[in-house]
């Protein structure tokens, strides 16, 4: 059975370019890579037959990958009649990507191959007192990680940086990163991208956990998802068919924004983000009367052993999280909303209260769960997105020097 064919555009292509040669030649390489990465390892003749290309081209398409670093043999296939063949995969140490969560409380680092295995990797605690030293520590991070797996810091191709806030391309920083002070100052990514010596890309935590969620987790075959993060922040991503929903200024979903109603004396009482973060928790756990110093898993935790205050306090943080959800559901109409991040990660104790909450409410009521992959769904997400622009990239790289190479 043939399998479904990627686009025969190669990176940096587009269908109305003029016809020569040469781009046909790197059209029918970049298909078979492709085709290879989706479909797994294959024979030439196999690959022959799912792209109706000849078996001469398809072998000297196969040869020019490998001959580039792209492609390599990975074993063989023995049938019961007929010829050995040989199977060929993309070679995944070809290059090599950068995910960063950088969160309040801790800095997740992690390198993985182009087939998106994860080589190395690190986790440390958030200590930097400064923007500018929380910036130093994730260039410390990444360099570590890197050399951890065995690459110098020009080894990366790409790096994808999860963070609170919504980035601002003209000001070249983030904007309404409330958890991380100082954290939309001008320059500060610029910094991370000299001491990392890679292009980087920004991208807000929750957007990079919806992808996460979406490839690998919860939200696996969602139509219209929505990945509710919540731990020192809130912050929402959503993915409609499997494509990010951003806005016209990348900050959609920001629901931790939106003020809550006028308390009994009229006065404000803050936003979502203040009534349902971490902090909030505390709060409200030491208002009923839990003796502190507190965080909020510890909360979590005394609830799951019994205790009536903490308890409480719980019922308390599911109802301000329904709010955020009736939110949602009324603007996106969601088939799903995933919970995650440090807060959401008892979703054990928060479905229960927060579904009963949210069926008084409205009458608009998604399918809740858990996320599948805990605090790693922004680091995965990160790090499937630096692969989207890393594998054609590399693609173009190893092609012009191995084409430079042969005409010497």
């Amino acid at each position: 059975m043939s399998r479904h064919l990627p686009t025969t555009v190669p990176p940096g292509g587009t269908p109305a370019q003029p016809w020569n040669r040469q781009r046909l030649r790197s059209n029918n390489e970049w298909l078979l890579l492709e085709l290879l990465r989706t479909g797994g390892p294959s024979s030439r003749a196999q690959l022959a037959r799912d792209t109706g290309l000849s078996k001469p081209t398809v072998s000297a398409a196969l040869a020019a990958l490998e001959q580039a670093g792209l492609a390599r043999e990975a074993g063989r296939f023995v049938p019961e009649r007929g010829r050995t063949a040989v199977l060929y995969e993309p070679d995944p140490t070809a290059g090599h990507v950068l995910g960063v969560d950088i969160g309040r409380a801790w800095l997740r680092v992690a390198v993985a191959d182009l087939a998106g295995r994860i080589v190395a990797r690190r986790d440390v605690p958030n200590k930097g007192r400064s923007a500018n030293a929380v910036a130093d520590a994730v260039v410390a991070a990444a360099r570590e990680t890197a050399a951890e797996a065995g690459l110098a810091a020009t080894d990366i191709v790409h790096a994808v940086i999860g963070t609170p806030g919504v980035w601002d391309e003209q000001r070249r920083g983030v904007r309404y990163a409330t958890s991380l002070p100082g954290w939309g100052r001008r320059g500060l990514f610029d910094r991370i991208a000299e001491g990392l010596e890679t292009a980087i890309t920004v991208g807000n935590d929750a957007n990079l956990a919806a992808l996460g969620e979406f490839t690998l987790g919860a939200g696996r075959g969602s139509r219209m998802f929505a990945y509710l993060l919540i731990g020192t922040g809130l912050g929402v991503g959503v993915l409609k068919d499997g494509e990010l929903l951003s806005g016209a200024h990348g900050a959609a979903g920001e629901v931790g924004l939106v003020p809550l109603a006028p308390g009994a004396d009229g006065g404000p009482t803050g936003t979502i983000e203040q009534a349902a973060g971490a902090d909030a928790v505390v709060r409200t756990a030491l208002g009923l009367g839990m003796r502190g110093p507190l965080t909020a898993k510890q909360v979590f935790d005394a609830a799951r052993t019994g205790d009536p205050l903490a308890a409480r306090a719980v019922e308390h943080e599911a109802e301000q999280l329904a709010y955020a959800v009736a939110v949602l559901a009324a603007v996106l109409d969601p088939d799903l909303v995933v919970l995650g991040g440090g807060v959401g990660g008892s979703a054990d104790l928060l479905l229960e209260p927060l579904e009963r909450e949210l069926h008084r409410l409205t009458p608009l009521r998604p399918k809740l769960a858990p996320s599948g992959l805990g605090e790693e769904a922004v680091l995965l997400g990160a790090v499937a997105t630096a692969l989207e622009t890393a594998r054609p990239e590399v693609f173009e790289r190893r092609s012009a020097l191995a084409d430079h190479g042969a005409s010497l």
